[in-house]
């Protein structure tokens, strides 16, 4: 089992349909969103790996999402600021 180990130091499953519905979110069509996740996790059972960063594996998405096509690429970027910059406003609130 591979475990993703998230920004705060929680550790979840790596789970494959959630690559996907991350591509999905960029506007990426299904076959692509699919294409991506195998790659991911093709690369990371060759390696062996049983621990991989959220941020290793968002900056490999990213690399295959943007040879695909540059405009996903742009959106997830877009989304990412979006919900970063919600989540420190929410935190100015409390």
């Amino acid at each position: 089992m591979i475990e993703v180990i998230k920004r705060d130091g929680r550790k979840e499953p790596f789970v494959y349909e959630k690559v996907v519905v991350s591509v999905l979110k960029t506007g990426a069509d299904v076959e692509v969103a699919r294409k991506i996740a195998k790659i991911i996790e093709a690369e990371l059972l060759s390696r062996n790996v049983r621990e991989v960063s959220a941020k290793e594996l968002t900056r490999r998405i990213l690399e295959l999402l943007k040879k695909e096509n540059e405009e996903w690429y742009k959106n997830w970027i877009i989304f990412d600021r979006a919900v970063k910059r919600r989540k420190t406003e929410e935190e100015l609130k409390q």
